[in-house]
């Protein structure tokens, strides 16, 4: 990941004596979005009453670094000699999660978009659906599972949204729970989060009496959303030059075939791996 020439910091700490320098990569927040952000991120420990020394880096910074590393993918430990070292973004990171600031960002930049879209800044509908992912080596046997369905070893990610794809609530299992369960936790965070949800509409992983309990237990009514079948397509395939209804098993498969059979006086003999015996 490239970046730019590398320039003063804008946002250095009032105590910091020349500043420091940094880089702006596609990554970095722009002056834009950190004027949103800045304000959603809690005080510094020295500014909460509790004493202790300034921060030493710069806090725009060391949201740069973070970002660097999820939208890169890669190890703390990588990064850039002109970001903070790796353990101190790595404690701030770790201090702001325990505090709630990221959850913080998130319900602020979700409200803020939902009012500029015309809408209520509470929502009143939700999406809930869930993803299967490859764990990686560090993830234990214990938070991991087998998603027999699709082939996947990892853990899965339970996701309510609204109706704009703007997240709500998310619940992280192992691959092997059903959609089903995990939509007990699921729902309940949702419901915990919010109370002006009136209806959460789901696809056909969730059977059952998982909705007659969401709408006793909770309040939510859920409507199960059946996939439309695709209509029958006649193209021809261009890589056997039969059609898909002939593929799909169709009444017209003989009819198909006799028109398809290849010419014996056209087509090349097939080759064997041994040699005709004279």
């Amino acid at each position: 990941m490239t970046s730019s020439p590398i320039s003063p910091c804008p946002s250095c700490p009032p105590h910091a004596v020349d500043g420091h320098g940094y880089a702006v990569y596609p990554s970095s927040v722009t002056d834009a979005e950190w004027a949103i952000v800045e304000p959603l991120l809690p005080a510094p420990g020295s500014m909460a009453g509790r004493g202790g020394r300034p921060e030493k880096y710069c806090r725009r910074v060391i949201v740069d670094a973070i970002l660097y590393i999820v939208r890169g993918g890669f190890a703390r430990r990588q990064l850039p000699v002109e970001f903070p070292p790796a353990g101190t973004v790595y404690a701030v990171f770790a201090r702001w999660s325990h505090s709630g600031a990221w959850q913080h960002i998130v319900d602020a930049l979700r409200d803020r978009l939902r009012v500029r879209d015309g809408r209520d800044r509470c929502p009143t509908a939700a999406i809930i659906d869930s993803q299967t992912v490859p764990a990686a080596d560090t993830v234990p046997r214990s938070s991991r599972g087998w998603d027999g369905g699709k082939g996947t070893n990892g853990v899965k990610r339970h996701i309510a949204v609204d109706v704009n794809g703007l997240l709500l609530a998310v619940v992280v299992t192992a691959a092997s729970i059903q959609d089903r369960d995990a939509a007990l936790r699921l729902l309940t965070a949702l419901r915990g989060r919010f109370s002006t949800i009136r209806l959460v509409w789901a696809d056909s992983g969730y059977p059952g009496r998982r909705p007659v309990w969401a709408k006793d237990v909770l309040a939510l009514p859920m409507q199960i959303i059946k996939r439309i079948p695709a209509p029958p397509d006649s193209t021809s395939d261009p890589a056997c030059g039969w059609s898909r209804d002939v593929s799909r098993g169709s009444t017209s498969t003989a009819a198909a075939c006799e028109t398809t059979k290849p010419d014996p006086t056209t087509t090349r003999p097939r080759f064997t791996s041994r040699r005709s015996r004279p």
